[in-house]
């Protein structure tokens, strides 16, 4: 049996409520977010900024997708949507789309994919 909460304890929802000031989805431009966006960067962490939003800035220096971020920070989806939301309203992260499939339900490139293999039988 585990130990019950204490109510001072920001592990659950009062943690969540907190981070995002009591929102409970994105805005704007964020609104269109999903778990493939990537995210990107542009700035570095400032100081007293919030952790959360600076630990974004940190992981996405190299493109991250909204899911790999979430799995990172240990965040749900919406939440982590209202984090990115204050980054790309301030300019300090940058939303891009997935890359689409060249023909939908065709697959990957063949050719490709034979450039790829013939590289790594060489190796």
């Amino acid at each position: 049996m585990s130990a019950p909460r204490r109510p001072s304890d920001p592990s659950g929802l009062e943690r969540y409520y907190v981070l995002t000031g009591g929102r409970s989805g994105p805005g704007g431009s964020a609104s269109s977010l999903d778990v493939a966006t990537l995210i990107v960067s542009g700035a570095t962490p400032a100081p007293g900024m919030q952790h959360e939003h600076a630990e974004i800035l940190r992981r996405c220096r190299e493109p991250l997708s909204v899911a790999e971020l979430g799995a990172h920070l240990q965040l749900p989806f919406n939440i982590l949507a209202v984090l990115l939301a204050d980054l790309l309203q301030a300019g300090r992260v940058e939303a891009r789309d997935p890359i689409p499939a060249h023909d939908a339900g065709r697959g990957p490139d063949l050719a490709l994919l034979e450039e790829v293999l013939s590289g790594l039988q060489r190796l």
